[in-house]
């Protein structure tokens, strides 16, 4: 059942101004819209949210739609037109190409059309001036748009990124060290990531010492046989634990 918003009366107001500075906050870069927060005081939201922008904390990137960036080694991460766009869609987006690596410090170089990855068969319409990657698996629907820049970044072997391999490798081991980031990816990746995610994923997770089980399961979905083309994870130090070529 979809929760009922609170009336707007002064402390409704307070506290919705409260809850939303607190999960603003509280946040990395993302996108937050005004049905982020439909159980609170309509009023207390589009007002706190006003008050952010106007702070500099978010910028208004269409109307009803703020982004709030984060600290990258280029400065503060930006969105981009077509990024903001893909918020009004019910498909999952993801960045995918340069534009992940972009969301993930790994480079400074944007794409002349933005790249982005969905679950969707089909490009969204909404995305017309977007390259959009197809049929991606669809436990990436439970994903943040940052986790899935991840498995994109993966998939290209991070040959996107402008950082040394090393300081590319520690960038990824830093993403994948917040909260249960590596446990969620690891199980979208058992789900229908290629074979080589999911042995850049182990490799990632040893250095990280994540539980057993989890890196028990990515191996034994790998065939023993097979060899993998790390790209510029190739220096990793398990790397060759994981069946990199």
């Amino acid at each position: 059942m979809t929760p009922t918003r609170r009336a707007d009366t002064p402390t409704t107001a307070r506290s919705a101004a409260d809850a939303v500075r607190t999960s603003v906050s509280g946040s990395g870069d993302r996108f937050w819209k005004h049905s982020d927060f439909e159980h609170l005081s309509a009023l207390g939201v589009a007002t706190e949210l006003s008050r952010l922008a106007r702070k500099g904390e978010l910028q208004r990137v269409r109307k009803g739609v703020y982004y709030r960036s984060a600290p990258t080694a280029f400065g503060p991460s930006l969105p981009a037109a077509t990024a903001a766009a893909a918020q009004a869609l019910t498909v999952p987006v993801h960045p995918a190409g340069l534009s992940a690596a972009n969301l993930l410090g790994l480079t400074t170089q944007n794409p002349l059309r933005t790249e982005l990855a969905t679950t969707a068969a089909k490009p969204p319409t909404a995305l017309a001036n977007a390259s959009v990657h197809t049929n991606r698996p669809a436990a990436r629907k439970r994903l943040t748009a940052r986790e899935g820049a991840i498995l994109e970044v993966l998939r290209d072997r991070a040959n996107t990124s402008d950082l040394p391999p090393h300081e590319t490798a520690q960038r990824l081991l830093e993403a994948l060290a917040q909260e249960r980031t590596y446990q969620r990816l690891a199980v979208a990746a058992l789900a229908g990531e290629p074979p080589r995610v999911r042995a850049m994923l182990g490799a990632l997770g040893q250095e990280l010492d994540v539980p057993d089980r989890l890196l028990t399961r990515l191996r034994a979905s790998l065939n023993p046989l097979s060899r993998f083309d790390f790209g510029a994870l190739q220096a990793l130090r398990h790397a060759p634990e994981w069946q990199a070529k």
